[in-house]
């Protein structure tokens, strides 16, 4: 199994995460593109001593992005895990 470390690069403070996290126990966590469910879910039960109830990830693909000349460039891309806690489980985020 991969260091857990590795797999969670860092949680995503959005208004859509915090909202979320309050109402539903969903939070968003940047994770590495190779990473399953089953690995993301282990990962934050390890990192954070919670309960899991459902991992769902997403792919983005890298913005293009204008240099100072013609060229173009391009961030990585990266994926993202909502992470579903179960009921009486909580993240503490300060």
């Amino acid at each position: 199994m991969k260091n857990p470390g590795t797999i969670i690069k860092r949680i995503q403070l959005t208004e859509k995460g915090s909202a979320l996290s309050e109402t539903q126990r969903k939070y968003f966590f940047k994770v590495d593109p190779a990473a399953n469910k089953l690995e993301i879910k282990r990962a934050v039960e390890q990192l954070f001593k919670v309960a899991v109830a459902k991992v769902n990830t997403m792919h983005y693909r890298g913005k293009k992005k204008r240099e100072r000349q013609w060229r173009y460039g391009l961030r990585p891309d990266w994926k993202r895990a909502v992470v579903t806690l179960k009921e009486g489980s909580k993240i503490e985020l300060a």
